[in-house]
């Protein structure tokens, strides 16, 4: 598993973390079923403190992307609740658009975004 950390961003640790995994999910480096290390081990590997990687899984686990097994530990469990991403997704999306909009971003454009964005994760539709 290939994690990448900027120590000196001003992005928390744990949401940096919490950042890779969802990405490694999108471009499926992770799978459904796929365990991720254990708190431990992930925290030895990056070089960071063990309660960081437990926070980062735990958002993960209430975000609906993993589940905790007590056997396998932390496992790839994407959220099947369609209705409740997509409200969340409008909460997220409508201070994004905001910003784009202050900044004379065209809606146009913004398309043209998400398309090249979508297109590093397989064109998904």
């Amino acid at each position: 598993m290939v994690i990448e950390i900027d120590f000196n961003s001003d992005e928390a640790l744990y949401l940096q973390l919490r950042n890779q995994i969802i990405l490694g999910i999108a471009t499926a480096r992770f799978r459904e079923g796929d365990s991720l290390p254990s708190v431990r081990q992930l925290a030895d590997t990056i070089g960071i403190n063990m309660h960081t990687v437990n926070k980062a899984y735990a958002v993960l686990k209430q975000e609906g992307y993993v589940k905790v097994d007590r056997r396998k530990g932390a496992v790839i469990a994407i959220d099947v609740d369609h209705l409740r991403t997509m409200e969340e997704l409008k909460r997220e999306l409508r201070v994004l658009l905001a910003k784009c909009s202050c900044k004379n971003i065209s809606r146009e454009e913004v398309h043209e975004l998400i398309d090249e964005i979508y297109e590093d994760y397989g064109g998904l539709s």
